[in-house]
């Protein structure tokens, strides 16, 4: 699943792609991708003007004229590129945006998991999951002092602890396994039993590695591009995420990897402190 680096590259590659176009018509290959009112959906954005595209977590917010905005979440598959009207549609080509200069915004989705949502422009905080979520990675309110009152609330492990996204927001599967290795705690860590300078360790590496990784353009494991067909380029960068049975990169022990609440989960045995 892309990540907040990942779709904060797509922001930024998408956003020069299509701000400032009129969209002339909406057409829904696969109407269950919309997430509100497919047909209120197709009738409200055409005719819109493009303002901008901001982000928060894994949610794209695409701002249009008329005090509207595309809430999308890409989920496992989900890309967007910009081509013709004419050109012939992908089979994995779910909802197109046609704009008044003939080029057309395709939403392309071999899974069928990401969604669409049209609300009303400063709703999306209380209308959409985005209500669910935490503090960002890297903005003002994510303090060391925050993370640590949230932490002390949980019972549950430190990887499903950051993964639930409520406490931070963005994080998945492999930046988690990739600070908690930064930081030598181990994923099945109590996350409540942490210690407080463990704690601003972690809050700092979170920083740190989300920053690299967004300058980084994110990172493509399996399928993720950006806006410009591009991939990613901190996959060259992983420590530990992928490389189960090779040698830490600090200790030299080999690397192992678990399930955690079903998700794959790799770390070092040794240099890796389990506190609980």
């Amino acid at each position: 699943m892309p990540e907040m680096p990942e779709v904060e590259t797509v922001r930024r590659t998408l956003l020069p792609l299509i701000k400032g176009k009129t969209i002339k018509q909406v057409t829904l290959w696969y109407p269950k991708i919309i997430a509100s009112d497919p047909d209120e959906f197709v009738k409200q954005v055409a005719g819109q003007q493009v303002l901008t595209i901001d982000r928060y977590a894994k949610y794209l917010l695409i701002r249009l004229s008329g005090d509207l905005t595309i809430v999308s979440h890409l989920r496992m598959e989900g890309k967007y590129r910009l081509t013709m009207v004419a050109a012939p549609k992908d089979k994995h080509d779910h909802v197109q945006f046609a704009f008044t200069d003939d080029t057309a915004l395709r939403y392309n989705d071999v899974r069928k998991f990401g969604r669409m949502q049209l609300v009303a422009t400063g709703t999306e905080r209380v209308v959409t999951g985005i209500s669910k979520l935490g503090f960002e990675p890297n903005s003002a309110a994510f303090t060391t002092e925050f993370l640590a009152a949230g932490l002390s609330r949980k019972k549950k492990n430190i990887k499903s602890t950051l993964l639930d996204q409520t406490i931070v927001a963005g994080l998945g599967n492999i930046y988690v396994d990739e600070v908690l290795w930064k930081t030598k705690i181990h994923p099945l860590s109590s996350a409540n039993k942490i210690p407080k300078k463990k704690v601003a360790e972690l809050h700092d590496n979170i920083n740190e590695l989300i920053a690299l990784a967004i300058t980084k353009h994110g990172t493509t494991v399996h399928t993720y591009l950006d806006a410009n067909g591009e991939t990613g380029g901190f996959q060259k960068m992983l420590r530990v995420y992928g490389h189960q049975g090779e040698p830490c990169a600090r200790c030299g022990n080999l690397l192992e990897k678990i399930k955690v609440n079903g998700r794959g989960t790799t770390f070092c045995p040794k240099c890796q402190v389990v506190y609980k």
